[in-house]
């Protein structure tokens, strides 16, 4: 079909941003925020290890509700790009992809292979039925506008020769036929057949051009900031570089953008890939992983939104007349009859002034100014213009939940046993490989081997062992010895551990474990994990080797407490009666509490844990590492927006552990009596974890003088935009909140961030009456920033107003 006609363009003109689905209770909130910020699309993965768990038995319940969350979606009356893959990347487990499709016989994943092609096509045809029953699809006049196959294939393609060509042919062809009636895309798949769309993802696509003069420029993926990983820090994306992104990306004939993430949220479980992907998937993105709005960054793009909105006629008229006027400017027009736009860019990264339509315009470094009329600057990407918020989490917590810390004897335990304890365990030559041994079921896979040896009693060799990854924990006769551990971007593990034998029988018992599989990657289907050797005893008293590797060895997938219902609380004998264990590896842990008061969101603060997997009334909260700390180096105390960003640019928490809180949904908690079960991997003391809510602490702004007129203000009539002045404003976050009291007001030179604002030389003495009298009270305000409300406290300099309040 020719999409470039009808009103279906007018909908790959909007900004979208993708949600990476969460629990359902939290989805109405999450789209109308979204919608609040100027989003028109939601885009989501699809994932098929959620949706069929085991090969042939599907899941689309509760957060596996496909069809109720594209029907949310109708209801906030946005539409939907479904990104079915089934590859997803994600930093999601395996790539989204079912452990079973892996033990297919004969099957080799994303190549031209007929076992994998037989799945993949089921499982798409799957879904894209599940939507037409359903009258989903725009062209059935439902809200999914755009389909996605396969997902970022060009990056890998190579590593398959003409097969990995073959297969993109089949996966459009395939695509293609299951005729939904709206098109189909690729993401970095520069070679895609027609009439699929290839489309960008990166930090930056302004340079990018279809593959065809057919297809419109289309940007799937624009990293709002990055994600965490387990010992890393944490990266984040300035705003203006974002939004520089965005409006250059438009000025250069741009029609779809996506934000990735709009909002990114928790991975719960065990639904992290990598590895060593965090539990954490914030993503410095404009609505954080709490469901909170991330302020500026949230309140900039919607005002970025509106600015190109405002632009939207011209858009879609014609297509740009892009010039240079100087070194690092560049203009772009969009004009068609009376009807003109245009953006004026600086892609230096010092301040500049162009000239346009006869007139001057001062350009910041690393910015675009937009003019929806040719003449007037509505907006500038390097200027803030919105309310800024500081957040934070208060440890404050009911009395009730506080009786966690202050007593013990709140806590009762299991300790989980050390080696073989399961029926099913099973014995085999030679050390296996994890994966194909576990299918994933477990994190954890035991290999045990006893030797007698008279000969060494005493001894103190060294067990040297090497395995794929991801951690392990090596004990001989029934104590811990030693553990290592890989990391992100290397997860292999390799180790020397002292250890003393005793005369007889000694037992080696090592604990193999994973912190996620592989999701990115040419053949990543093939990254094995565990222990696969060798294992050798080195030193020992007669000066000899010994390679245990190729010896009988006994396996347990998984621990004895998973088999045995250990995280729903309601099983187990827990102990009690007796001095609660801290500090010992392999323990269960179990309390009850009372969850915090209020409305605003939970999350448990592991600091004083090691490593494990936390349960809250039977739903796992993810896998917590408190104790990876990240590097000490790479991060500063503020980042330039200016200039190229990329993901170790803005760097923050160096020498910090990564991820210490971890978010507990309030759907899962009772107002009553909750429980929280633990599996402490290495050792911890669970009296030191709290609970705590994240609570707004301010609500913040600060507009000067020369700032643009607001845009809701703005309209065809260049006179009626330029009377207007700058207003600010002052929303309050939460429903039922209203201003309660005005912590900062200074209008003049004042100067630092939200939560940290001074007044400079200049102020007025009026500013903080005026404020109070405009705001406290009212759930928002706005204030017109100028010198007929302020007067004039300093001839000759630009002012500005800066407010920091409080919202109860």
């Amino acid at each position: 079909m020719d999409i470039l006609t009808g009103s279906f363009f007018m909908y790959l003109k909007m900004i979208m941003g993708t949600l990476k689905t969460e629990l359902i209770q939290m989805w109405p909130d999450l789209i109308q925020k979204s919608k609040d910020g100027g989003v028109d699309v939601i885009e989501t993965y699809v994932f098929w290890n959620l949706h069929e768990p085991v090969r042939g038995q599907y899941n689309f319940e509760g957060r596996g509700d496909l069809v109720g969350f594209v029907k949310a979606v109708a209801a906030a009356g946005l539409y939907v790009h479904l990104r079915i893959g089934p590859y997803a990347c994600a930093e999601w487990n395996y790539g989204g992809f079912p452990l079973w499709l892996h033990f297919i016989p004969g099957v080799k994943f994303r190549t031209d292979n007929e076992p994998f092609k037989e799945e993949m096509k089921r499982f798409t045809a799957k879904i894209v039925d599940l939507m037409k029953q359903e009258n989903l699809y725009a062209s059935q006049g439902g809200p999914i506008i755009l389909s996605q196959i396969e997902n970022e294939y060009g990056n890998v393609d190579i590593h398959y020769g003409p097969a990995g060509k073959s297969y993109i042919n089949w996966a459009a062809s395939m695509a293609t036929s299951l005729d939904t009636g709206v098109p189909w895309v690729m993401c970095k798949q520069v070679n895609a057949p027609d009439p699929i769309i290839n489309a960008c993802n990166g930090f930056y696509c302004d340079q990018f051009t279809p593959n065809s003069n057919n297809k419109p420029k289309m940007w799937t993926e624009n990293y709002s900031g990055w994600f965490l990983a387990f010992g890393g820090v944490v990266p984040y994306r300035p705003v203006e570089d974002l939004a520089f992104a965005v409006a250059r990306f438009f000025h250069r004939g741009g029609t779809f953008q996506n934000y990735y993430m709009y909002h990114g949220g928790t991975n719960f479980g065990r639904t992290t890939g990598g590895p060593f992907i965090s539990t954490s998937y914030d993503y410095d993105a404009p609505i954080d992983e709490y469901g909170i709005i991330r302020q500026p960054k949230w309140g900039h793009l919607k005002d970025l939104h509106k600015a190109i909105k405002l632009c939207e006629e011209a858009l879609i008229a014609t297509d740009p007349t892009i010039s240079s006027p100087g070194p690092n400017l560049e203009t772009a027009v969009y004009k068609t009859g009376a009807v003109c736009a245009a953006f004026l860019a600086n892609t230096g990264t010092t301040d500049s002034t162009v000239t346009f339509n006869g007139n001057s315009y001062q350009l910041p470094g690393w910015s675009v100014s937009i003019l929806p009329d040719c003449r007037s600057v509505i907006l500038n990407t390097a200027k803030i213009n919105s309310v800024s918020m500081t957040s934070s989490f208060t440890t404050e917590f009911l009395k009730e939940v506080g009786s966690l810390e202050s007593s013990s004897l709140r806590w009762s335990w299991i300790s989980e046993p050390v080696g073989i304890s399961k029926a099913d365990a099973f014995s085999k030559y030679g050390l296996h490989e994890q994966i194909n041994t576990t299918a994933d079921r477990s994190d954890y896979l035991w290999y045990s081997l006893s030797i007698v040896d008279e000969d060494n009693a005493g001894a103190q060799p060294v067990l040297h062992i090497k395995s794929l990854g991801h951690a392990l924990h090596a004990f001989i006769n029934g104590k811990l010895a030693g553990s290592g551990t890989g990391k992100s971007g290397r997860a292999k593990v390799k180790v020397d551990i002292p250890i003393t034998l005793v005369a007889g029988k000694n037992t080696i018992d090592l604990l193999s474990l994973t912190v996620g599989l592989q999701n990115y990657g040419a053949f990543y289907d093939r990254v094995g994990a565990g222990i696969t050797g060798p294992v050798i005893l080195k030193g020992l008293k007669n000066g000899s080797t010994v390679d245990l590797s190729s010896q009988q060895w006994t396996y347990q997938v998984g621990l004895q407490g998973e088999d045995l219902g250990l995280s729903s609380g309601s099983v187990g004998q827990w102990n009690s009666q007796s001095t609660l264990p801290t500090n010992q590896p392999l323990t269960w842990y179990k309390t009850k509490f009372v969850a915090p008061s209020g409305s605003n969101p939970v999350a448990i603060d592991f600091t004083g844990m090691g490593k494990g997997e936390a349960w809250v009334n039977g739903q796992s909260i993810g896998r917590y590492w408190p104790t990876y700390i990240a590097s000490k180096s790479g991060c500063t105390n503020s980042c330039n927006y200016r200039g190229s960003y990329s993901s170790s640019k803005c760097l923050k928490n160096c020498g910090k552990p990564s991820q210490t809180l971890y978010h507990v949904p309030r759907s899962w908690l009772r107002s009553d009596s909750n429980i929280l079960v633990l599996f402490e991997e290495n050792g911890g003391d669970p009296t030191k974890i709290s609970f705590t809510t994240k609570q707004t602490e301010s609500v913040c702004s600060h507009v000067s003088e020369s700032h643009p007129p607001p845009i809701d203000s703005w309209n065809s009539d260049t006179e009626s935009g330029r009377n207007i002045g700058p207003v600010l404003s002052l929303d309050c976050p939460y429903p039922n909140q209203v201003i309660s009291s005005i912590k900062f007001a200074s209008f003049g030179t004042p100067h630092g961030t939200c939560g940290n604002f001074n007044q400079g030389r200049c102020n007025s003495n009026k500013a903080l009456p005026i404020v109070q009298k405009a705001c406290i009270g009212s759930s928002s305000c706005n204030i017109g920033v100028s010198v007929n409300t302020f007067g004039n406290p300093c001839q000759g300099v630009t002012k500005s107003l800066a407010v920091e309040a409080a919202c109860t």
